[in-house]
């Protein structure tokens, strides 16, 4: 029985021993099996939105075959962690957006980085509305030269941004001219053209879906209005050259401002307007980089050029600075600094004319229209001051008759009559020279040069008021001045005086300086 039992623990052992390296095998071959099953990557990415690169949350992001789900954060990124050794087909889906998908393959131990641009659903986004023709009406008539063109459109997707192009036709020449704005529903056009039909139509783009276009409404521009006065406004930091009329529509005297025309934009700093009725033209001073430039225009306002450019027009302050036709609109005088210069209304043929002996300053200049060897010159001094008024006999090179000077104080606005014998002008009768060239009591003064005799006009200034740049009436039965206070920041406004047995004054033109009148 004791052998028998030995025998027999003795086979179970066997036994055992026999299976164990079986089970060690079964064991170490599953274990192997399952540490290559668990070899693991990251998928790393960034989903934006096509064409603005803006960064899209949200997003749900998947990949085929199936790993994790996940979504991205405000910044558009995401993270797919533990993501077994394959390639993937990673998925991007947000509503309102084409779903897309990229190709990834992910290794051991390392990140593969994948990036979206999601296209906006055509079939998820609305186009917006038509866009409706406000400003100007279909067939509307006498709209001004500066248009502000109006509409409206919307969208009903309120988070697209709508872009507009307005098409602007001009129905003599089809000449087409195309404007973009970016949300805003008006676009200002300036110097279109005299008794001219447009047409007009805007299109509207939510940046989804195809171009949405108005319909076409046409309209027509006012006829060259007879208008006599030039003058300048201040608008956006820069002056601008306007036209005016006294008259009302029916020939009757009514209120200041009437028939006012925009003749300049407030894009350019533009001033000084001289006209010449001969050619129908006005000259004019405008800031062409550092320089100031004399340009010449259509009484109308078109066909703007660009006359001197080597040697600009200078002085002491430029807003002080003024120039005149020559030889009836053929030609045009100009100050720089010590010298007098003419040009040719085309821009050629430039030549000095007269220049200073003692370094003084030419500021202004006038040619008598009867007499066209004879200019009135204003000098000054680098401050200002010490000015004088004569007139210059060109053929001679002779100063003819000392206006004035001697006198404290500024001096200014000149105009000579068409056969020469009396001058107009301005003095400070305060006699103020100051750093500043602030000018305080300046009233108008007239010259008679045969005589040789000069007094102030009679006027309705008050105490703390100036008139300034005083020029005659064609019939010279009148002035035009500006009336403005002297404290800094005054806005100014352009008069009329009439010589008669009761002097009587007149204002024209609201916020208006710089006149003239041809």
């Amino acid at each position: 029985m004791i052998v028998t039992n030995i025998k027999d623990v003795m086979m179970k052992h066997l036994k055992t021993l026999v299976f164990l390296p079986l089970l060690l095998l079964v064991f170490t071959t599953c274990s192997e099996e399952q540490i290559d099953g668990d070899r693991i990557g990251t998928i790393n990415g960034k989903v934006v939105a096509k064409g603005t690169n803006a960064p899209l949350e949200n997003v749900k992001v998947s990949t085929n075959p199936v790993s994790s789900t996940v979504f991205t954060d405000e910044e558009g990124n995401f993270m797919i962690e533990n993501a077994v050794v394959n390639t993937y087909a990673v998925q991007a889906e947000l509503a309102g957006y084409v779903t897309a998908f990229e190709s990834v393959a992910v290794l051991e131990n390392t990140v593969a980085v994948v990036a979206f641009e999601l296209a906006l659903s055509n079939a998820n986004n609305q186009p917006p509305s038509v866009p409706v023709l406000v400003f100007p009406e279909d067939l509307q008539t006498d709209v001004p030269f500066e248009v502000q063109f109006t509409w409206e459109s919307s969208d009903p997707d309120t988070d697209d941004d709508l872009s507009y192009i307005l098409e602007l036709r001009n129905g003599a020449t089809n000449n087409i001219e195309l404007y973009e704005t970016a949300q805003d529903t008006f676009y200002l056009a300036s110097n279109l053209d005299l008794a001219t039909t447009y047409f007009w139509q805007v299109k509207v783009n939510d940046g989804v879906n195809d171009d949405v276009v108005s319909q076409i409404s046409q309209f027509t521009t006012i006829a060259l209005p007879n208008n006599p006065y030039f003058f300048v406004k201040r608008e956006e930091g820069n002056s601008v050259i306007y036209s005016g009329n006294e008259d009302g529509l029916n020939g009757n005297e009514s209120e200041a401002d009437i028939s006012v025309l925009k003749l300049t934009s407030a894009a350019n700093n533009s001033f000084r307007p001289r006209s010449n009725p001969v050619i129908n033209k006005v000259a004019y001073l405008r800031n062409v980089g550092g320089n100031t430039q004399i340009f010449t225009m259509d009484t109308g306002g078109g066909n703007k050029t660009q006359i001197t450019s080597v040697i600009p027009v200078n002085g002491f302050r430029i807003d002080e600075a003024d120039f005149c036709w020559a030889q009836n609109g053929s030609q045009l005088y100009y100050p720089n600094l010590d010298k007098l210069y003419r040009v040719n209304a085309d821009g050629s043929g430039t030549v000095l004319m007269y220049q200073t002996t003692d370094g003084s300053f030419i500021t202004e200049v006038e040619e008598a229209a009867f007499d066209t060897d004879l200019l009135l010159i204003k000098t000054n001094d680098y401050s200002g001051y010490n000015a004088r008024i004569f007139t210059y006999r060109l053929s001679l090179n002779t100063e003819e008759t000392i206006v004035t000077q001697g006198v404290p104080g500024a001096l200014g606005g000149i105009d000579i009559t068409a056969n020469g014998q009396r001058v107009v002008y301005t003095r400070d009768v305060s006699g103020s020279e100051n750093l500043n060239y602030r000018i305080f009591e300046s009233r108008m003064f007239v010259f008679d040069i045969p005589s040789m005799v000069g007094a102030q006009l009679s006027t309705d200034a008050a105490l703390g008021e100036n008139d300034l740049d005083v020029k005659y009436a064609p019939n010279e039965g009148a002035v035009i001045f500006t009336r403005v206070g002297n404290n800094i920041g005054a806005i100014p406004s352009v008069f009329k005086l009439q010589f008669d047995t009761t002097i009587e004054e007149k204002q024209l033109f609201s916020a208006g300086s710089m006149p003239d009148w041809k």
